[in-house]
């Protein structure tokens, strides 16, 4: 299998950037657009160039880390599934495809297909993860959850932190992002006791650094994750019910 490969190359957050187009022959149809890259990387190498610079970490689609714009959606063509697990028979022999970093304005360009996502962190640093005190946490069989709600609890916690949908979002909105991290901690009991504060710190630091969620949806279609749309909901529910009731719990 034989593609053309235009690859957006940038050198630095200052640097305007540019395309570069590679011919890369002899591909197997099985491997995965982060070998694709691999492979394009020695042929750069051996040719003494400047390999191109992009995330990954686990490649099994749970860290996040290998996110980018192919043919200008994140990840790639096929739904819901992390740039790690495309696979190149979703293209045509001989078709040119174009790689680009997430296109955000909360997502500065580090180099190449490299994105400074540190702002997703902010979010959850300001109140994505319970705080107990060390020695006072419950047993696990102390308060009981049903199934149903463990699972739709898990169905939110499957997040894996990519940031696809802002890129994807016409307006540049992390209200997947967020809703999913309020979703998934409300519905438990044993970390609910925060939830008021969490919802207040959480929604004013995603505010600060995204746009208001542009209701298309277009979040649900590139998240490897497939959260729920519910999540979208979550996001001015636990906001309003701050509001009114001006409860932690």
């Amino acid at each position: 299998m034989n593609l053309t490969v235009r690859v957006w190359r940038q050198d630095s957050p200052a640097d305007p950037g540019h395309f570069e187009t590679f011919d890369v022959t002899d591909l197997e149809p099985s491997s995965s657009l982060l070998e694709l890259l691999d492979r394009l990387n020695d042929d750069i190498i051996r040719d003494g160039g400047e390999p191109i610079v992009f995330e990954s970490d686990c490649r099994e689609g749970i860290c996040g880390a290998c996110g980018f714009l192919v043919n200008g959606r994140p990840h790639g063509p096929t739904p819901q599934t992390p740039a790690c697990h495309q696979r190149l028979t979703s293209f045509r022999d001989g078709e040119t495809i174009t790689l680009e970093p997430l296109r955000s304005g909360a997502y500065p360009v580090i180099r190449d297909l490299m994105v400074e996502r540190g702002v997703l962190t902010d979010v959850l640093g300001a109140g994505g993860s319970p705080d107990i005190a060390a020695g006072t946490a419950a047993d696990a069989d102390a308060e009981r959850v049903g199934a149903a709600c463990a699972e739709q609890a898990l169905d939110f916690a499957a997040c894996i932190g990519c940031g696809a949908c802002v890129a994807a979002c016409p307006n540049g909105a992390a209200a997947l992002y967020v809703g999913a991290k309020l979703a998934h901690l409300a519905l438990l009991p044993a970390v609910a006791f925060e939830r008021g504060l969490r919802a207040e710190a959480m929604v004013a630091e995603m505010e600060a650094h995204f746009g208001g969620c542009s209701l298309h949806g277009d979040c649900l279609a590139v998240c490897p994750a497939a959260i729920p749309a519910d999540a979208l909901a979550y996001v001015a529910h636990e906001r309003i019910r701050r509001g009114i009731t001006r409860s932690d719990q």
